[in-house]
């Protein structure tokens, strides 16, 4: 079973200005089926958080990815990628396109010839992308302008997660970010990362002013939060997702940093988008495009 939401939008020509126009953003979860081979008009960032599967060349050269990485899908140039049949992934994506991209593209932040790339973590991008899902509430008379503002977040934000990057993050906390949703101990983290317990709360208290428990938690809620908002899952699968395998105590946990239960998180942010889930996707030969 896969889950899937998805909304896409028709900025003005005035908005095109912006330089960057978020034309779409959906969540995916699950054993999707594969997507392509196809050709789009307009760029995408698709993230995958957790998971594996594969992306193919226009030659039919299969790659495997394992997430979190990134697929760059650029206009004029075949895509086809797939999450793996059995364990699936979780994915999110943007949509978007504007005179920026050129400017982007010269900067590096989008690479043409790497459309696969392997990303430390990718905390900050859900974060862009969740300012992309609640703009997307009905009647929101700054929709494009928000959208268009967090693409430009995103573009930066993926940069920065490159696995490669040297940029000031710090290479313990980019461990752990990845490692976030694993259920594991504070302690467990410190021996996967060949660490003390000690060692580790040193460093993450010098990189984040605070212990690696908060650090953790803080990623972890906040990932809920985007999944609470953005989707229809249970509650239950929801702190499966993010790390938690008895969701009463991922409730009581929720309520007690956050100041209100799961449900009631829901029924406040997840109400204000529109389309909601369903268990069908596009047809992946008839894709959406710019009008």
């Amino acid at each position: 079973m896969y889950h899937t939401w998805m909304r896409y939008f028709t900025p003005s020509p005035v908005h095109h200005r912006l330089g960057l126009v978020c034309l779409g953003v959906g969540l995916q979860h699950g054993p999707l089926p594969p997507v392509g081979p196809r050709v789009l008009d307009h760029h995408v960032a698709v993230v995958v958080h957790a998971g594996r599967g594969w992306s193919a060349t226009p030659d039919g050269t299969r790659t495997p990815v394992t997430a979190p990485a990134l697929l760059w899908l650029l206009p004029g140039v075949p895509h086809h990628y797939g999450a793996d049949p059995h364990t699936g992934w979780d994915e999110s994506f943007v949509d978007f396109t504007g005179p920026a991209t050129s400017t982007y593209t010269e900067l590096g932040y989008i690479e043409p010839d790497r459309p696969l790339v392997p990303l430390a973590d990718t905390a900050a991008a859900r974060t862009a992308i969740g300012r992309i899902t609640r703009a997307a509430r009905r009647g929101n008379p700054l929709l494009e302008v928000e959208t268009a503002a967090a693409v430009h977040e995103l573009l930066v934000a993926l940069r920065r997660a490159r696995a490669d990057t040297d940029a000031d993050g710090d290479p313990v906390l980019q461990a752990l970010a990845r490692d976030a949703f694993l259920p594991l101990s504070v302690a467990e983290h410190a021996a996967r990362h060949g660490m003390t317990p000690a060692a580790l709360r040193t460093a993450v208290r010098r990189g984040a002013g605070c212990s690696p428990k908060d650090y953790l938690l803080a990623i972890r809620l906040g990932h809920a939060k985007e999944l609470l908002a953005a989707t229809e899952l249970p509650v239950a699968a929801v702190a499966r997702r993010v790390g938690y395998t008895d969701p009463a105590y991922f409730s009581r946990l929720f309520t007690r940093r956050v100041g209100t239960a799961p449900v009631r998180f829901r029924a406040r942010q997840g109400h204000h988008v529109p389309g909601g889930w369903s268990t069908r996707v596009p047809d992946p030969d008839d894709p959406p495009l710019i009008g």
